[in-house]
């Protein structure tokens, strides 16, 4: 077939698509917009009043990231003393640091260990800056949490909590600086992420769409330089439909709370589609499986959702067998956003590890004074 034909051939496919989806539009808004008031209005919602995206922080600063982006950060210190642990949480795609609302919320009430907390937002995503031109990378990613970790926490044990693509930016760190784990980095969590394989997620969709999502990338990636305000102007107005997909395959449970679905469905929608589309090919190209051996010795936990369309179990399992001292949590019913829709549980887990990490950083302490004491 001639390169002319493939390209008639690729284009007939789209436009079928693209009539199709115009076809059922007009007959689907209403559908769309009656499902999602019901969903709206299921039972009680026990976060109506939750104060999503309004928590501050005492201190914050901007780190010059990789690529000369300007990083937003926030710092949440121990109201007493110095802190046992910096930790620093690394959010995911089309997210921002409001994904860890629930920790944010919980963890400072911890004495044993005292933590400093540190947010930021990856670049692009929240208020952080962004590429000029081009697409994104984790390579990229892994040396701005270098840079945040040099500038907001210079010294002292840390540990890495990472959601989604925030955990295969810790990974790409691990490549890049495997130096520093064991050392400085005590502990990883790890939750609802891959260490590769994304390629082949079928997104709970027929093999059909699996099979033409590798073809169509060079078009997905794109996109965004076409009528990137139109596109995100066509999302805005589409919300009813961004809802229920946020619900689809954010989220695990039957009746997720709607207060919860609709703050991550803004977080999504606060994320350009150059933002979207720029990242796209890394994400798809991430293949991390010898960097974990970085994290041998240190303290792991992996978290994920039983019912996680994006990113399945298969996959969390896969790094335990890596890196078998890890513990691995499995919450049945939870969905990609495993750490909002069942806090809770993800807190009680969280709060267990942070104190095995803060144990093992008192340990190393303890070995290095017995060498300072020998070597004199």
């Amino acid at each position: 077939m001639t390169e002319k034909k493939s390209r008639a051939r690729w284009v007939g496919l789209l436009g079928g698509v693209v009539g199709l989806v115009a076809a059922g539009a007009a007959a689907g808004i209403t559908l769309e917009r009656y499902v999602v008031n019901r969903s709206r209005q299921l039972a009680d919602d026990p976060y109506v009043d939750e104060p999503f995206g309004q928590l501050t922080a005492e201190r914050g600063m901007t780190v010059r990231g990789e690529d000369d982006v300007d990083i937003f950060v926030e710092i949440i210190d121990p109201p007493d003393g110095e802190p046992d642990l910096t930790v620093i949480f690394v959010h995911g795609w089309c997210l921002d640091m409001g994904t860890f609302h629930f920790q944010r919320r919980y963890l400072p009430g911890m004495t044993d260990p005292r933590l400093r907390m540190i947010f930021y937002d990856q670049p692009g995503h929240g208020r952080s800056g962004r590429l000029a031109a081009g697409e994104y990378s984790l390579e990229a990613l892994g040396r701005t949490l270098h840079a945040v970790m040099e500038a907001a926490a210079p010294t002292g044990p840390l540990v890495l909590v990472g959601h989604s693509m925030g955990g295969m930016a810790i990974m790409a760190l691990a490549e890049e600086y495997p130096e520093l784990f064991g050392d400085r980095v005590v502990g990883v969590a790890l939750i609802a992420t891959s260490a590769g394989g994304l390629e082949e997620v079928t997104l709970g969709l027929p093999d059909f769409f699996a099979r033409i999502r590798r073809p169509l990338m060079p078009l997905l990636t794109g996109a965004s330089k076409l009528t990137p305000n139109m596109i995100d102007r066509a999302r805005r107005v589409s919300s009813d439909l961004a809802w229920l997909l946020t619900r689809r395959y954010a989220f695990g449970g039957p009746q997720p709370s709607p207060s919860l679905v609709s703050y991550v469905e803004r977080m999504n929608s606060s994320t350009s589609i150059e933002v979207v589309a720029g990242y796209l090919r890394t994400l798809f190209e991430h293949i991390r499986y010898e960097a974990l051996a970085a994290l041998n010795g240190i303290e792991v936990v992996v978290v994920a959702g039983g019912a996680d369309l994006l990113i399945p179990l298969a996959h969390s399992e896969e790094i335990c067998r890596l890196l078998p001292a890890a513990e691995l949590v499995v919450i049945p019913e939870g969905g990609h956003m495993v750490l909002m829709e069942f806090a809770e549980e993800v807190n009680a887990h969280l709060a267990a590890f942070l104190k095995r990490a803060a144990r093992s950083a008192a340990a190393i302490n303890t070995d290095e004074e017995r060498r300072t004491i020998s070597d004199l």
